[in-house]
């Protein structure tokens, strides 16, 4: 882990090293898709990342907004990882409140997987005719 003021690491290696993504290749990806900013602005997954950078990352539905608080160019355990950055207060909750959200619209969510099955057919086809 690298701490000192003038180091510095690609953003792609960062992010694989901070386990947002799984492969440095997703990380690249998402960088170049426009998915990940640094201090407010797209860049490219070259950009190299210093000490207290602003990021903004989009996994999925999801938005974290971190503070880069240390350097590391290897993929360790998760404990080790998350003292790689800071999410702030705001993001936490906003995260949270759209896993509730995301959790309970599933619940509600409940279509069959595949192809009807001849009785689920003769229904449909007879709520499309009119008899009921």
């Amino acid at each position: 882990m690298a701490e000192t003021e003038g180091s510095h690491i690609r953003i792609d290696k960062w992010l694989w090293a901070a386990r947002f993504f799984k492969t440095r290749s997703q990380a690249a990806a998402a960088v170049a898709g426009g998915k990940v900013k640094v201090n407010g602005e797209r860049v490219k997954a070259a950009k190299a990342i210093r000490l207290d950078d602003e990021l903004s990352i989009h996994v999925g539905p999801y938005e974290c907004a971190v503070r880069v608080l240390g350097l590391s160019v290897r993929r360790g355990p998760a404990p080790e990882a998350a003292l790689l950055y800071e999410e702030s207060v705001q993001s936490k909750v906003a995260r949270k409140e759209l896993a509730t959200r995301l959790s309970a619209e599933r619940i509600y969510d409940s279509h069959e997987k595949g192809r009807p099955t001849k009785r689920a057919r003769c229904q449909i086809i007879r709520l499309k005719k009119g008899r009921v």
